[in-house]
């Protein structure tokens, strides 16, 4: 698990996303290294509760637009592509993510610096999520190149408060995620590990089968709301995005000019890909308005 790095004391397990050069950004490897750090955990008797982690200043960046966007990647195929293929390979990571949310063990996220696009995926698949006051958490890519695979937005938000973030991209911050019930709480980042570890080790006094039932109830109510179902419709879309005219402009811009630049544009505010070119429907992209 080279992007993961996974230890344990006592009745807590710590799982922390180990690529603090690249702020923690997802790397091919990283979704099943979630996975098999909470596979291990589960499987250790003596764990109750998982601590997930950033080593360094963030928590994480989100995929790795240097990996993904700057370079030829699986992620954006030539035309025509293959929704299903693309599907096979979101949908394996969407599933290693959720496994921190259907682990039989409380888990919880302790964010510091950013939780943004494939970052706070990871974030909230956790059970509770404790942020820095100063920490940023948000999904950029809904401005263009993608939608929340977890789609976990609209159940920890509702509705209308899932719409004002997918809408817009922005990111909150801690204070504000834990004002509009995004998280669990925010504390001074000088309090974040003590309050983490504070809320760790009570959750960790109750027996393991209680922890489960509990978990168990609570997910078993959400999943009736068709999570799985609107899952499904998310991971379709994340790659209908990077595949629409507006994804490929992003992706060329970020070929060309660097992911900085890309994202600089995607959040200034400014029409997104104003160069754009739609072919007019009924007519093929040979034929102009006029003809």
């Amino acid at each position: 698990m080279a992007s993961v790095r996974y230890e344990s004391a006592g009745r807590v397990a710590t799982i922390t996303l180990d690529r603090p050069e690249r702020l923690n950004a997802i790397d091919g490897s990283m979704p099943a290294g979630i996975r098999e750090a909470v596979e291990r955990a589960g499987a250790d008797d003596d764990v109750h509760v998982i601590v997930v982690t950033g080593a360094g200043r963030a928590f994480g960046s989100g995929y790795d637009l240097v990996e993904y966007a700057e370079s030829p990647s699986p992620w954006s195929q030539e035309m025509p592509w293959d929704p299903m293929l693309d599907f096979r390979m979101m949908w394996a990571n969407t599933q290693d993510f959720m496994s921190l949310w259907r682990s039989t063990k409380p888990t919880i996220a302790k964010v510091r610096g950013f939780a943004v696009a494939g970052g706070s995926d990871i974030a909230l698949c956790c059970d509770l999520v404790v942020m820095a006051d100063d920490a940023r958490i948000g999904y950029p890519p809904a401005r263009v190149w993608g939608c929340p695979t977890t789609a976990m937005w609209v159940y920890r938000l509702g509705a209308e408060r899932a719409k004002r973030m997918l809408l817009t991209g922005d990111l909150v911050t801690g204070t504000e995620a834990a004002a509009m019930g995004l998280v669990l709480e925010s504390v001074p980042d000088a309090d974040l590990d003590e309050r983490v570890d504070q809320l760790a080790q009570r959750i960790a006094t109750v027996p393991r089968n209680q922890l489960m039932m509990q978990k168990l109830m609570v997910n078993q109510a959400i999943d009736a709301m068709g999570l799985t179902q609107t899952q499904m419709f998310a991971t379709v879309f994340d790659g209908v995005a990077r595949h629409s005219p507006e994804g490929t402009w992003f992706k060329d811009l970020a070929e060309r000019e660097g992911f900085k630049e890309a994202v600089r544009m995607r959040d200034s505010g400014e029409p997104i890909a104003p160069d754009t070119e739609r072919p007019t429907p009924g007519k093929s992209r040979g034929e102009s308005r006029e003809s």
